[in-house]
């Protein structure tokens, strides 16, 4: 399989990688500093058609699909990870699950502004005493049919998108009923911004993607329209795990990035760095390490790609995504590692990318499913679990 890019995906590239280079970094060191949202580069992405890449023209789409998604988030997470998630939440988790599941009608109302990056969307899927165990969920919607609306209760946390000023919903999923072995039916619905008894919290102070948003979420007797189901009623979770799935090839092109922007900026600095009378890059140990690197950051790519060329051809995915997951998150924080340990003491002042790359790594063997999560995946894929 060639996983080279074609001359279309890899002028997106070079859009993109100018782009984070020219208009991302001069700016996010002090948006990250100060935690605040990159709302004009968020704007500017929109104006470029980023979060409408892999959605059709006729929803004010580009017409690409997930393999342009990846190539986009890749050349910003080389340069920034916060405003690489924000594009993958905005796309994945936020717009995908209407694309994939909803009504004419829903897809109408919310893709155009999705597309556009007008608005942002969120998915509200993780709660507090879930974790990575997103069947166990005790958020609730019961269905008052005397005035066709949801009433939904229930926490949701670590949720990505959910409380900027562009936030425009989060689709929560929610027992709405039991099935007849008294196991939970699990639905999707969507929940506009604003909505009575919808309150977002202020944001997490995080470790890293500072430069980004989340929040926890609370419903009390939250109402909306009964035409806000997404998808069948009791079929959210498994339409969720779709989306986690394609998600997890977003995030592997993201993690690919990180590490490769490790090697871009240690490379940068290996050639600057003089000590004992020449470069540090004239030191083995250091060329040695940054091919390390490189060979990670190479190999993740080859990952994620494989990943993204089977689900735009419309074959199983599932034990690739998975295996791109792990892996290129795993590289992601040994690469991190390993730049700060190039720069040395300057590897610990915010100052240098390198601090930021360091600090936004580990996430990504948490988020979209655990290490763990992922080595379950492979490992029932392999047919060694039930």
């Amino acid at each position: 399989m060639d996983h080279r890019l074609s001359p279309e995906l890899d002028e997106l590239r070079r859009t993109v990688a100018a782009f984070a280079h020219d208009v991302v970094a001069p700016t996010i060191g002090d948006l990250y500093e100060r935690h605040e949202f990159p709302y004009e580069i968020v704007r500017e992405m929109g104006r470029m058609g980023l979060f409408g890449l892999p959605f059709p023209e006729e929803y004010g789409g580009m017409g690409g699909d997930y393999l342009a998604l990846g190539v986009a988030l890749e050349e910003l997470a080389r340069v920034d990870s916060s405003v690489a998630i924000t594009l993958e939440a905005g796309v994945s988790l936020g717009a995908m699950p209407v694309h994939l599941f909803g009504t004419e009608e829903q897809k109408r109302t919310w893709l155009p502004k999705l597309c556009s990056g007008e608005v942002l969307g969120a998915f509200g899927l993780t709660e507090p005493d879930g974790g990575s165990d997103a069947g166990a969920t005790r958020t609730t919607a019961r269905l008052d049919e005397t005035r066709g609306e949801w009433v939904i209760n229930g926490t949701k946390c670590f949720i990505t998108n959910s409380g900027t000023d562009i936030t425009g919903l989060v689709t929560v999923t929610a027992v709405t009923g039991r099935k007849p072995d008294g196991s939970p039916r699990i639905s999707a619905i969507i929940v506009p911004s604003g909505t009575p008894g919808f309150t977002v919290a202020p944001p997490y102070s995080k470790v890293g993607w500072n430069a980004s948003d989340t929040r926890e979420l609370s419903f009390d007797d939250v109402r909306v329209p009964a035409a806000n189901l997404l998808g069948e009623e009791g079929r959210g979770y498994a339409q969720f795990l779709r989306i986690l799935d394609e998600g997890r090839i977003a995030i592997a092109a993201l993690a690919t990035g990180l590490a490769q922007g490790c090697v871009d900026e240690s490379v940068r600095y290996a050639k600057e760095r003089h000590a004992f009378g020449r470069p540090i890059g004239a030191n083995q140990a250091v060329q040695f390490k940054i091919a390390d690197m490189e060979m990670k950051a190479h190999t993740a790519r080859l990952a994620w790609r494989d990943a993204a060329s089977r689900l735009v051809a419309g074959e199983p995915f599932k034990k690739e995504a998975a295996l791109a997951k792990l892996y290129s998150s795993t590289v992601a924080v040994d690469n991190a590692r390993d730049a700060t340990q190039i720069h040395g003491g300057y590897g610990f002042m915010n100052e240098y990318p390198v601090a930021r790359m360091w600090r936004d790594s580990k996430i990504l063997e948490i988020g979209e499913g655990t290490s763990e999560v992922q080595r379950m995946l492979i490992a029932r894929e392999l047919g060694l679990v039930s």
